[in-house]
């Protein structure tokens, strides 16, 4: 019998889905050979499969859902959600037909069973392979009374990044052509466009414009000469024009002035627009003044992402416009763009009519301390806000002080707050102290590469002493930190319920205070950030001098613990 089994893993090992019907006949031969070692050889059977084998063969049918092979290449890879239910089911209809055949030869040996339960296992999984991730299901409005929950994502972006062509396209895109599809939003993400597959998409896209609400054309003319990306452009906008569009994602495309003007009928026809999405597209002031002009109205948008561009200070002007004429924006993002200050200034002034703000990101520009207390005076009546992120901005303490100040006063929800490398120092951290204080929903607090020291970080740490039970990331890596604000940091911080991560790396703490350190994280080690760029001979010659007087700031921590973090500068 077991002759019998190897024979058939042979011919399997000829077929395409070889691999897999080895691996399902392993299982079910390690399964005979443990009956046969517990019974006479002659009462052997190979069917059913004990519960372990199934479970082994559902783990086996996941990893082929989710590993790299040439129908995950072409057809996309199932999230690990999507493959373990899958798998289940597989498995699950497989073992029920290969039972039915085992009924009819009840007095068989189970082989015939076994072969035909490795097949169907096969050839469903191939199935599966072939027809990719699922696409969201979701339910569209009421409609003459009737709820539909219909397909609506049309989604090629899956797999590998790569150039299409006409005669791809054509196959590709077949499901577009259905009259009878209930498609509202598109995704051609990840694929390259060439004329040839543009000319295929036009007429498509001309059918399914007055019924299209989601367009994602980010990263779709890659590695395209620059003639051929701007034509493409052209007839995508021209086909897509008149269309009533909420979401507009052109991201990852290099535009430039160029391609900004190359989406020009698309981007004026547009005036009902939620969210616009204008990541690392090369926008310099040309072309965020081009941005600026083709949007003409922009009073229902909520959603503005405009990260790593090069638009510059006097790039921020034009953007600073589309900020001003957009009252309900929510989450805006301008992150990584060389704005400088009067650039900040503009942006700071023009956020202060967008009084709906929840998500705010201008990380990594160059602000400076002018900029940031425009900022701070223009966020003063922005309650809604719940993320806040202004690291390196070059505020100083100044500028720190004033956010601090101001954010102790509103944004009572705010659940993330990063300020890390603005060459803030201990003189703002009363201010920080008295903002965190006031935040009881704060669940992320990023002060990382600043100069605190103990003073500073004890000063903060002491905000968190009471409540903030939500808090789960603490970062204050690279702060000039010794012993005691790392001790006293560790010991605040541990006794969150939810606390998931402190981050105290890159600092000055002595080898003793990394010893009390992790024996304070002795029973969640996996909470605390490795230490491995710690420096415990680093310092300036005051912190020398502290620590041949003191005990490595024991004193200063004593007196600190104290503080009242209510206190104003």
């Amino acid at each position: 019998m077991l002759v019998k089994v190897v024979l058939i893993e042979i011919i399997c090992l000829q077929s395409p889905v070889g691999y897999f019907l080895f691996a399902v006949l392993g299982c079910l031969a390690m399964d005979a050979a443990s009956m046969s070692s517990q019974r006479r050889p002659f009462s052997v059977k190979l069917w059913p499969p004990s519960k372990k084998t199934r479970l082994m063969l559902v783990e086996r049918i996941m990893k082929n859902l989710t590993s790299e092979s040439i129908f995950t290449n072409k057809y996309g890879r199932l999230s690990q959600e999507e493959a373990e239910e899958t798998a289940k089911r597989i498995e699950d209809e497989a073992f029920a037909t290969a039972s039915q055949h085992y009924e009819k030869e009840p007095d068989g040996d189970g082989g015939s069973a076994v072969q035909l339960y490795a097949k169907e296992c096969s050839k469903l999984v191939v199935e599966v392979l072939k027809e990719g991730p699922k696409r969201k299901e979701v339910t569209l409005p009421v409609e003459n009374g009737v709820d539909a929950t219909r397909e609506t994502l049309f989604d090629i972006s899956k797999g590998q990044r790569a150039f299409i062509e006409a005669e791809e396209a054509e196959e590709l895109l077949k499901p577009l052509k259905d009259l009878t599809n209930a498609y509202t939003k598109i995704c051609f993400s990840n694929r390259s466009f060439g004329l040839g597959a543009a000319r295929v998409a036009e007429p498509i896209l001309l059918s399914l414009k007055d019924k299209l609400k989601e367009v994602d054309l980010s990263d779709f003319i890659a590695g395209r000469p620059e003639a051929e990306a701007l034509e493409v452009m052209n007839i995508f906008s021209a086909a897509l024009e008149g269309s009533v569009l909420k979401s507009l994602n052109l991201s990852n495309n290099a535009l430039g002035e160029k391609g900004v003007r190359a989406f020009g009928s698309l981007l004026k026809s547009q005036s009902q627009l939620e969210e616009l999405y204008l990541m690392n597209d090369g926008i310099s002031e040309e072309a965020a003044r081009a941005v600026s002009e083709l949007i003409p109205s922009t009073e229902k948008l909520k959603v503005l992402h405009f990260h790593n561009n090069m638009t510059g200070n006097e790039g921020a002007l034009p953007i600073a416009e589309v900020v001003k004429r957009s009252p309900l924006l929510e989450d805006f993002r301008c992150s990584s763009t060389r704005i400088g200050s009067d650039g900040g200034i503009a942006l700071a002034e023009a956020l202060g009519n967008c009084v709906h703000l929840r998500k705010l990101d201008l990380r990594d520009n160059m602000f400076g301390v002018e900029g940031g207390v425009a900022l701070s005076k223009a966020l003063s009546k922005h309650s809604d806000l719940t993320e806040v992120y202004l690291s390196y901005l070059n505020l100083e303490d100044e500028g720190g002080i004033a956010i601090a100040n101001v954010f102790k006063e509103t944004a009572p929800s705010l659940e993330v707050l990063e300020l890390a490398g603005n060459d803030i120092t201990a003189e703002a951290a009363s201010s920080l102290a008295a903002c965190v204080a006031s935040k009881e929903s704060l669940a992320k607090l990023n002060l990382s590469e600043n100069e605190l020291k103990d003073e500073g970080t004890i000063c903060v740490a002491k905000a968190l002493e009471e409540g903030h039970d939500k808090l789960e990331e603490v970062d204050f890596n690279t702060n000039s930190i010794r012993r005691a604000g790392a001790r006293f940091l560790a010991q605040i911080v541990v006794q969150k319920p939810g606390f998931k991560l402190l981050n105290i790396n890159g600092n000055f703490i002595s080898e003793e205070g990394v010893d009390e350190v992790n024996n304070i994280f002795k029973k969640c080690p996996e909470m605390l950030a490795s230490l491995d760029e710690n420096d415990p001979d680093g310092g300036d010659e005051d912190d020398e001098e502290e620590r041949e007087n003191g005990d490595d700031g024991d004193e200063l921590e004593s007196k600190l613990k104290n503080l009242d973090v209510g206190e104003e500068d």
